[in-house]
């Protein structure tokens, strides 16, 4: 054996996926799905039946949950496609900073700072208003493929 010591470069995370397979066919409206590397929420399936050369397709209409752009993609109903491990969670909004980011309480007591204002205009105000008002805001992160963005808010009362 040799007694050289063998350093590999390691570029990856823990080794969590971002994405699990799922059969075409039992992909649902509603459910979500990754099409051209986007995060997507699936609006509407439909299924062509079998020709004379092979499989059913499934034509998926998705909304790219973080963008809000319109997808669509084909595949066959028996192949696998990627659908994303999308999660949800809660925090209190503390601060909001001049250049767009806020700054975020986690459940274990951290703050959390990396996150933009959401580039929807309607709960951009929302936030901005409910903030300046002193009200207690707690904000709802939607996060997949390693993205993340405030998607909802919700006014816990007056601090």
């Amino acid at each position: 054996m040799s007694d050289e010591e063998h350093h590999f470069e390691s570029k990856a995370d823990a080794g969590a996926s971002k994405t699990y397979p799922q059969q075409a066919g039992t992909i649902r409206k509603g459910g979500h799905i990754v099409i051209k590397n986007r995060a997507c929420k699936v609006v509407e399936v439909s299924t062509s039946k079998t020709g004379k050369h092979g499989h059913a397709k499934c034509h998926f209409v998705a909304i790219d949950i973080f963008n809000g752009k319109k997808l669509e993609d084909i595949v066959p109903s028996s192949h696998n496609c990627d659908v994303p491990h999308v999660s949800r969670t809660d925090y209190q909004l503390i601060d909001i900073s001049e250049d767009g980011f806020v700054s975020l309480l986690t459940e274990n007591g951290n703050t959390k700072d990396d996150l933009k204002l959401p580039t929807d205009d309607a709960l951009l105000t929302q936030i901005k208003d409910g903030f300046a008002e002193g009200k207690d805001l707690v904000v709802s992160v939607m996060s997949a493929m390693g993205e993340e963005q405030i998607c909802a808010l919700k006014d816990i009362g007056p601090k």
